[in-house]
């Protein structure tokens, strides 16, 4: 089984930033697509940047220019760089990755708890 564990989320101010991680650990040969989603009390889930196995990387229009993924392959691990947030209340941003798995080398999709974000004035 694989776990994906997501950490950094917390209280910050509009305008301000904060780092996301996501670690993938677990029976793995390797890890194709890994990225973000999010979502807000009473919406739809949303993309918010997928790091693809072969190196693109696809934001949504809303963060463009403001998040950054950086990925550590040797660890297994995405981060999520956010800049200028400035909507006010909480999103869960949640952790996505396609695995190959180390026992049967097929593809599975994993999804982290989440961890929330919180936006105040």
């Amino acid at each position: 089984q694989v776990q994906l564990v997501e950490s950094g989320g917390g209280l910050v101010q509009a305008g301000g930033s904060l780092r996301l991680s996501c670690a993938a650990s677990g029976t793995i040969r390797s890890i194709n697509d890994m990225g973000w989603y999010r979502q807000a009390p009473g919406n739809q889930r949303e993309l918010v940047v997928m790091s693809t196995g072969s190196g693109g990387k696809r934001y949504t229009d809303s963060v463009k220019g403001r998040f950054t993924i950086v990925r550590d392959n040797a660890k297994n691990t995405v981060f999520l760089k956010i800049n200028s947030l400035k909507a006010e209340g909480t999103d869960v941003y949640s952790c996505n990755a396609e695995v190959v798995s180390s026992v049967s080398a097929l593809r599975y999709n994993f999804w982290g708890q989440g961890t929330p974000v919180t936006v105040s004035t």
